[in-house]
């Protein structure tokens, strides 16, 4: 199947699981000026899932709406073999269980036709578990896995199983691609994916220096929003060090300060969740937001996020992943 092709083929979406991360798929979904069916089997589902589009949708019409796009394209279905029966392409966002997950996904597989293409926005799962119980056609079972908010981070980590079949992948990558995104096609299965690796990383170390008292949240933060944070946004890690390393780039800079990475300066495994430092991390965090919302801070991230991407977008218009 052609990429452009299977593009224009995909009219309807369904959306299974309308958490934080389905409702954000739904919001980006809609303003690209697709038909949305969402399904979850709570009943509340629904009028939660209305207020937080509504909530995002300002964001959306500032970064910009689609021909066609509208609130009013989105319905509920709570009968998950209704809801895929004619879905063009299915994401499924159910609680990170691993066995809810396979269940799911087995089922969708029943009922969705033979061409659609399910996407699992799993932080860590591997697609090879997830298409394991499916019985019809798991070679178009993949890992879709995105980043919070949905509708405005441009990030997709699409990943293959075992199973899975190249022209999905490139199907897939083709659709994402077509709604603004960033798809990050993984060459091989690996726990986390790529960035949620990256960010445990960082995680697990802010957790040791709070942990050992040499730094607040509120401190480990702004080390990283006031200073590589600033570079990241727009070179990432690799780039960004070999301009550090002058005129001859990386070169010099693995020939100089190569040696560092032997030092014992990071110590990787994470520390013990006790008490006192859950009790440190949530007291600095809310001391941080204190006299702020939620919706206050949501809004304030949306914001920075547009201006943020329109910035980007001035300085690196041609940025792309795999090459094209």
């Amino acid at each position: 199947m052609k990429s452009e092709e299977s593009t224009t083929q995909i009219k309807n979406i369904t959306i299974v699981g309308t958490g934080v991360i389905g409702n954000g798929w739904i919001t980006r979904f809609l303003a690209n000026g697709y038909q949305v069916t969402a399904s979850d089997p709570d009943p509340a589902a629904e009028e939660r899932t209305r207020e937080a589009v509504e909530r995002a949708w300002p964001a959306m019409e500032k970064r910009g709406l689609a021909e066609g796009a509208s609130l009013d394209q989105l319905f509920f279905e709570s009968d998950l073999e209704k809801a895929v029966s004619n879905a063009d392409f299915i994401q499924e966002n159910v609680p990170e269980r691993e066995e809810l997950k396979r269940t799911v996904i087995a089922e969708i597989d029943q009922h969705a036709p033979e061409e659609s293409v399910i996407a699992s926005s799993t932080s860590g799962i591997l697609p090879s578990t997830l298409q394991a119980d499916c019985v019809h056609h798991p070679s178009r079972v993949i890992v879709a896995h995105p980043f919070n908010p949905v509708y405005l981070m441009p990030l997709v980590e699409l990943v293959g199983g075992n199973k899975t079949e190249q022209p999905f992948i490139e199907k897939a990558k083709a659709f994402y691609d077509h709604i603004g995104m960033k798809p990050l096609v993984i060459r091989q299965e690996i726990e986390g994916h790529v960035a949620d690796r990256l960010m445990e990383a960082i995680w697990r170390e802010s957790l040791h220096i709070v942990n050992d008292g040499v730094a607040t949240t509120e401190e480990v933060d702004a080390s990283i929003v006031y200073g590589p944070g600033l570079r990241w946004a727009l070179m990432g890690p690799f780039l960004t060090l070999h301009m550090g390393g002058g005129k001859q780039g990386m070169s010099h800079l693995l020939e100089q300060f190569g040696p560092a990475l032997k030092l014992p300066w990071t110590k990787l495994v994470a520390p013990e969740l006790t008490d006192e430092l859950a009790e440190k991390v949530i007291t600095g965090t809310e001391k941080q937001t204190a006299n702020t919302s939620m919706d206050e801070l949501e809004e304030r991230r949306d914001q920075f996020l547009i201006e943020l991407q329109e910035l980007l977008e001035k300085y690196w218009p041609a940025e792309t992943v795999n090459g094209s």
